[in-house]
């Protein structure tokens, strides 16, 4: 049996990649917010609305453009990286250049909260617990190393791996064009 695969641009990737990013935050981040708030390593809910998605957007967001350079050749990668920071320029009211150094930055916090780890699914599961000043709700003991609870980062670790851009089932549909 033949299985013909669409043929993508690098524009077209560009756009299937940002809504599919963008949506599955949108539709998932009420439940990452809601297994924050009745986490039990908190001793207080963070109380975190299912609207306040912003930060875990540009933490995922981050997270997949990284998968970028693992899957494509450089240039290739840089070619449909600028294309995404055009196209999110136009939904963030900046410019592609202002949207790079938010990319950049985030990719330095995450490498940072995550040293020495390279495990991506660790890197969003601390981002989440910095960027949403988790910290604050922790027990003293975590509170003072200023760490999270294991048990909080393990609970997040299940489900943020959900979030992560599967190219497998991409490349079984689309075709590169050349």
């Amino acid at each position: 049996m033949l299985v013909f695969k669409k043929k993508v641009s690098d524009n077209q990737l560009a756009n299937v990649f940002l809504n599919g990013v963008l949506d599955v935050v949108e539709l998932g981040f009420p439940e990452i917010a809601s297994l924050i708030n009745d986490d039990p390593a908190f001793v207080q809910s963070p109380n975190i609305s299912a609207d306040n998605s912003d930060q875990f957007a540009v933490i995922i967001l981050v997270a997949n453009l990284s998968s970028l350079e693992n899957t494509f050749e450089v240039q290739q990668a840089s070619r449909i990286e600028a294309i995404i920071f055009e196209k999110l320029a136009v939904i963030m009211q900046a410019t592609p250049h202002e949207v790079e150094q938010t990319v950049r930055e985030y990719q330095k916090f995450l490498s940072r909260v995550n040293h020495p780890s390279k495990n991506m699914i660790y890197a969003i599961s601390k981002a989440i617990f910095h960027k949403y000043e988790l910290n604050n709700y922790q027990d003293e003991y975590f509170k003072r190393l200023h760490a999270p609870n294991p048990l909080f980062l393990k609970r997040m670790d299940q489900v943020v791996d959900q979030f992560l851009w599967d190219w497998d089932a991409f490349f079984k549909k689309y075709k590169i064009e050349e």
